[in-house]
């Protein structure tokens, strides 16, 4: 009987661990989340949404229609040495919309009220840009700002022309809202930019220092340029990834 239910305790354990195994990705992450539980992801204001689909995915799948555990599939490289990414290795472009949608905005509408401003570079530009205030995004790009104002002169041409933060729009070539949609990423000045659909060759060149990237990813921002396809201007509030 005692081996019955010794039996017993550690297959519930198991089960659930492996329900809540990936919670602290997303729950210490987002400060509207409060747990995952039983496949279900559990908001602060009532919403909920699935976890895991369960099905088996291309990668052209996943960028189409990802679950939310799709997201976190692929390991994001922290702090790394810059390198030239691995076929299809692309962390962050996995996104669920309706993940987003919760968190940040359900339309374009929602998504404006929840737009705060930033001092972009308070001592060297004093520019005023506009990104989501929910999860702490906007906290965090202001932090960004305050360190990348520190930096010296020989840094100024890559931060102080940005292409911009908030515009609701889809991805070019896909009917899939990008991040910017959801005022949560930032591109910076296009003229040192290197993306995968303007270069012919497709291969991967970069211009952003490294020291800029750190700082970013340092404050829950992911790097365009970590993707297979990628795209080195831009950078993404993705705290889940850290």
């Amino acid at each position: 009987m005692k081996k019955l239910n010794l039996i017993f305790i550690f297959a519930y354990v198991i089960i659930v661990f492996s329900t809540n195994a990936n919670s602290n990705e997303f729950s210490d992450s987002y400060p509207d989340i409060l747990k995952i539980q039983n496949n279900t992801i559990y908001f602060k204001d009532g919403n909920t949404l699935s976890y895991d689909d369960n099905m088996s995915k291309s990668f052209a799948q996943k960028l189409k229609n990802p679950s939310v555990k799709d997201m976190i599939s692929q390991k994001y490289p922290l702090m790394q040495d810059i390198k030239i990414p691995k076929y299809n290795f692309d962390p962050g472009r996995f996104r669920n919309i309706n993940f987003f949608k919760t968190l940040y905005g359900k339309d374009k509408k929602e998504v404006k009220k929840n737009l705060t401003k930033v001092i972009w570079l308070p001592r060297k530009k004093h520019k005023i840009l506009y990104f989501n205030k929910k999860e702490l995004a906007a906290a965090n790009l202001q932090l960004i700002s305050n360190e990348l104002d520190n930096l010296p002169k020989s840094y100024d041409k890559y931060i102080t022309n940005i292409a911009g933060t908030f515009r609701y729009r889809y991805i070019a070539g896909t009917k899939r809202l990008s991040a910017h949609s959801f005022g949560i990423a930032i591109d910076l000045n296009t003229k040192f930019a290197n993306y995968w659909r303007w270069d012919k060759n497709q291969v991967f060149k970069n211009q952003i220092p490294k020291k800029i990237i750190n700082i970013f990813e340092k404050h829950g921002f992911i790097w365009g340029g970590r993707w297979f396809h990628y795209d080195t201007m831009h950078f993404e509030y993705r705290p889940e990834l850290r």
